[in-house]
């Protein structure tokens, strides 16, 4: 039986890295921070359609994940 491990929003949910969001950083601190590079990607639907579905909306995906998807 597989059990779903609870989503980190600091890290991946496909890969584990961190996923340097701005965002979060900024919800966790309190200290204002630059827009979040994932405001400038368009994320394909097949990458998103990867994301478990306990993760969704949860945590973000890295650079790497995004990059490794793009056409």
């Amino acid at each position: 039986m597989h059990v779903a491990l609870p989503s980190d929003p600091n890290h991946c949910p496909l890969c584990g890295q961190a996923n340097e969001c701005a965002m979060e950083v900024e919800r966790a601190t309190g200290v204002k921070q630059p827009p979040c590079w994932c405001s400038q990607v368009k994320f394909e639907a097949s990458l998103l359609s990867r994301i478990p579905e306990h993760a969704r909306g949860k945590s973000c995906l890295c650079p790497a994940c995004t990059q490794a998807e793009a056409p």
